[in-house]
């Protein structure tokens, strides 16, 4: 869940210095235990680019995709 100081930055509003440093710390703690890019972007009011691009400034291990696999064929 998004905390006040999250909640406060307000859609579209640039994010620079400090409030964008507490804000990766916070994504990348919640992304790290286990929530989703998707779901941290709806929770911030910030898209799926800017919270996969401030995950990887900061240094986070980035999960691959999950689901099938299309050309996954099994050796027989």
């Amino acid at each position: 869940m998004a905390d006040a100081s999250t909640a406060d930055l307000g859609k579209g509003k640039r994010i620079t210095g400090g409030d964008r440093s507490t804000l990766a710390e916070d994504l990348r703690k919640r992304y790290d235990e286990g929530e989703s890019i998707r779901s941290l972007a709806e929770s911030t009011k910030r898209s799926y680019g800017f919270v996969h691009r401030l995950l990887s400034e900061s240094g986070a291990s980035l999960r691959s995709r999950g689901g099938a696999n299309r050309n996954s064929k099994k050796s027989e």
